[in-house]
């Protein structure tokens, strides 16, 4: 089966690569990515020189470059977006392009080409953020900041296809991921970074908000399960039950790297930031889904990556 993955040289990209190339012997991966500051073909060194893997650069708002890299495919992932919140607060017009216009390319390619399956990547943010309880796949959409509001209209669009064309696609949505090479702009690796160099971390507020973590290896298998046994117009939440604050998340780094409470630097908070997010996954686990990592196991693994790559 050939298989195309957008934004394959990012972070949960470059992982997922890795799951599809080792658990699916049969499948020849393109992976297709513009190399934004956030893509890196180290990221993907472990698979390179496969036989049953290609690199092609481009951008996924190029409706010729991605005609011709969609055609002869039987399925999409599609991962590559613009994802960091402070950055669309400053600048929401390239999150705009890439996030809805890019994903709207693919879309009229992959119908094109007829593709068999459009596994679309989303996020917990799309929901927006809630006191008490958790978000079904079927509540309304209520983002908060501009990458949020992005990435729901590119979910909505999705939908809009299968909806009028019968396209066969699925989408997930995951909560905040985590592990090695995820880029330094995110909480746990700029923590961790900063840390290794000495320099304090910058907590928003008090650091009361909350997030639920999974391993992005767990986010990547859910991935490959959702292809393999979802329902065709479903959305399937992803999560794995890891919740902390974020002063909670702090004083974890900070014991693993043997540092002082005095390294945190409470900073103005963001725009518009998001109390806490919380996914039901009742969905998800029918169809067999169980997170292999803790908490922990992965913040160890994660830690130990930048301590080795990241300084």
């Amino acid at each position: 089966m050939k298989v195309l993955v957008t934004g394959g040289a990012g972070f949960i990209g470059s992982h997922f690569i890795e799951q599809a190339l080792s658990h699916h012997p049969t499948w020849q991966v393109t992976n297709v990515d513009k190399l934004t500051y956030a893509g890196n073909l180290k990221n993907v060194s472990s698979v390179a020189s496969s036989k049953r893997y290609r690199f092609v650069r481009a951008d996924i708002r190029d409706r010729i470059a991605i005609e011709k890299v969609m055609k002869g495919q039987d399925v999409v992932f599609h991962f590559a977006a613009e994802t960091h919140v402070d950055r669309s607060i400053k600048d929401s017009q390239v999150f705009l392009k890439t996030n809805v216009m890019g994903t709207h390319v693919l879309l009229e390619a992959a119908l094109k080409y007829k593709i068999k399956r459009f596994v679309h990547v989303s996020t917990d943010e799309v929901y927006g953020s809630r006191l008490k309880g958790y978000f079904k796949e079927s509540d309304i959409l209520d983002p908060s900041s501009p990458y949020a509001a992005s990435k729901a209209a590119s979910d909505l669009l999705v939908l809009a296809y299968y909806t009028t064309y019968k396209m066969p696609v699925v989408i997930t949505r995951s909560s905040n991921n985590f592990g090695p090479r995820q880029y330094p702009e995110k909480v746990i690796p700029l923590f961790v970074t900063n840390l290794l160099q000495d320099k304090k971390v910058p907590l928003y507020a008090q650091g009361l908000n909350m997030r639920d973590w999974i391993f992005v290896k767990d986010n990547c298998a859910a991935i490959d399960l959702v292809f393999c046994r979802g329902k065709d117009g479903d959305i399937y939440n992803i999560a794995a039950g890891n919740y902390l604050t974020n002063i909670a998340l702090t004083k974890k780094i900070l014991k693993r790297l043997g540092k002082p409470l005095s390294m945190i630097d409470h900073v103005k908070d963001r725009l518009g930031h998001d109390f806490r997010y919380a996914l039901n996954v009742d969905k998800i686990k029918k169809i067999g889904f169980k997170p292999r990592y803790s908490f922990d196991e992965g913040l160890e693994q994660t830690i130990h990556w930048y301590e080795h790559h990241g300084r």
